[in-house]
């Protein structure tokens, strides 16, 4: 199992408790001890070392069967009875290793993946970046240091790092103290220029622009570029605590709530926000609030991600002595600036465990663009990130046919693939260098992740790695099942259709059938 590392461990941090990031992006905590004993029941063929070289694919000549294989009749009735037409269904399901097909149903079709898609990016970042590719955030100071003040600007300097935290970025604010600086006379500047302007311009998914799903990507995103508010109600003082990480410079919390006994229903869960001329954030709560309802988290995207990264860093900052007389804003870093801080990511092999439990589509989509950036080169756009992909997977004998690629995350009416071409690459993972970090970091059936909650209380419980995916009208799986006879198989399904969202029992049908009946 990967294990996080850390080359430093900031003595300042008041953010050892981590269970805010796991609620932020799924809403539960991992349940590590039982996918430690799941994992090493999932692959039927021996995983591949972890070296981060290229992996050395072989071209596979793949056995074409008729269009439509027999399904198993639980899935037939599972997707008769919600309506469900053959036609709104793609399935594809292979013995690993093998080339001749199990079930095929409308494998060549192109289909929209919704989350699925990031096994696409998370195979080919870990093949091309390699498991222990940490990105870089840079601290420089221009001006004169005298006796702890900076009489000139702090510049910090983002490449993507996915997983900027508070309790990652709490290692470059005590580097900059460690190079001696407490007070800062200047501006504190943002240089983002490892991401093309471009990148920033894509419009929400949906119309739920605050929703954290739809936050955008961005070379310093910091903490997904959300908020997460928790409301606690308190029976001694009669009132209702609010807790809010990460800490913002800006952000003021009006708590006007009232603690009522009535029952749990038409609550105020979400803050007004209101931007003040000043640059200050007020997010007033108001209304009654029933004991009842016991603790509640509400997760808000606010602000731009240069406000929300300059609010977060200098929370940080007060919070460790500093003090800031400047302003925030963009801008590049003279050649001349001197380094004072350098703080590094966790492993990418632990990003990725993150981007596909957890289905963290912002992490997806800034590891999409580190891949243009590092193999084309920055400023990093979706087309860049895209070609090498593409070239990539070209090289390696997996020119998937129909593959288009939008931003790398699934979250995109663009984006297309065919249950053939995914098979395909879950073949090639599972046989790759990297196949210990790719299959570890797929979701559990019964266990974690987005599939901690399915199929809990049947036999296949730990013995599926499965990428969930769901937009409306689409819902999708993609991984690996270890069936009861000691066989491993490749599995994807995807549905595409006004219905869709009835369409998960036949999903777990398939992977029950899979699991208790593959041949």
């Amino acid at each position: 199992m990967p294990v996080s590392t850390r080359s430093r461990r900031s003595r300042l941090s008041p953010f050892s408790d981590r269970r805010w990031f796991v609620g932020l992006v799924l809403g539960a905590s991992l349940l590590a001890t039982a996918e430690a004993q799941a994992s090493a029941r999932v692959s039927g063929n021996k995983v591949g070392n972890e070296s981060g070289a290229r992996p050395s694919l072989h071209k596979r000549t793949r056995i074409v069967l008729p269009a439509i294989q027999q399904l198993p009749p639980v899935v037939t009735a599972a997707l008769a009875r919600e309506h469900i037409p053959l036609s709104s269904v793609s399935i594809y399901v292979e013995k690993i290793g093998s080339t001749a097909p199990l079930i095929d149903v409308n494998g060549d079709k192109p289909m929209q993946p919704a989350s699925t898609m990031k096994l696409v990016t998370t195979f080919s970042g870990l093949s091309m970046l390699g498991p222990d590719f940490r990105w870089k955030t840079r601290a420089y100071a221009d001006g004169n240091l005298v006796g702890g003040v900076l009489h000139g600007n702090l510049y910090v300097e983002g490449s993507g790092d996915p997983k900027l935290v508070p309790e990652e970025l709490i290692d470059l604010v005590n580097q900059i103290h460690e190079a001696g600086i407490v007070d800062l006379e200047g501006d504190l500047v943002l240089d983002k220029r490892y991401f093309a302007d471009s990148t920033r311009n894509a419009p929400p998914l949906d119309d739920d622009a605050n929703a954290p799903y739809n936050v955008g990507p961005d070379p310093l995103l910091y903490a997904f570029k959300s908020l997460s508010f928790t409301l606690r109600p308190d029976d001694a003082t009669r009132q209702v605590d609010i807790d809010v990480l990460p800490p913002l410079a800006q952000l003021h919390v009006s708590n006007q709530l009232r603690l009522s006994r009535g029952p749990c229903v038409g609550v105020a869960l979400t803050p007004d926000l209101t931007p003040q001329p000043d640059g200050t954030v007020d997010a007033v709560f108001s209304g009654d609030y029933s004991a009842r309802c016991g603790d509640h988290v509400t997760n808000i995207a606010v602000l731009d991600h240069t406000t929300f990264f300059g609010g977060g860093f200098l929370a940080l900052w007060k919070q460790t002595g500093g003090t800031f007389h400047g302003t925030i804003r963009e801008g590049a870093t003279p050649e001349s600036a001197k380094s004072v801080g350098l703080h590094q990511s966790p492993p990418l092999r632990d990003i990725v465990r993150d981007i596909n439990k957890f289905s963290n589509n912002v992490m997806a989509r800034n590891l999409f663009l580190t891949i243009g950036a590092v193999q084309a080169k920055a400023p990093a756009t979706t087309a860049n990130a895209a070609a090498a992909v593409h070239t990539w997977l070209i090289a390696n004998h997996l020119a998937i046919p129909d593959l288009v690629l939008d931003n790398g995350s699934g979250l995109s009416r663009d984006e297309r693939i065919t249950a053939v071409g995914l098979a395909e690459l879950l073949q090639a993972a599972n046989s790759s260098p990297v196949a210990q970090a790719f299959v570890e970091s797929l979701p559990i059936a019964g266990v974690d992740g987005t599939m901690r909650h399915r199929l809990a209380n049947q036999p296949v419980v730990g013995n599926a790695h499965i990428k969930t995916g769901t937009l409306s009208d689409v819902r999708a799986i993609a991984g690996y099942v270890a069936s009861q006879d000691g066989n491993s198989y490749v599995v994807v399904s995807f549905i595409n259709d006004p219905r869709s969202e009835a369409g998960r029992a036949a999903h777990d049908a398939l992977l029950e059938w899979i699991y208790k009946s593959a041949r």
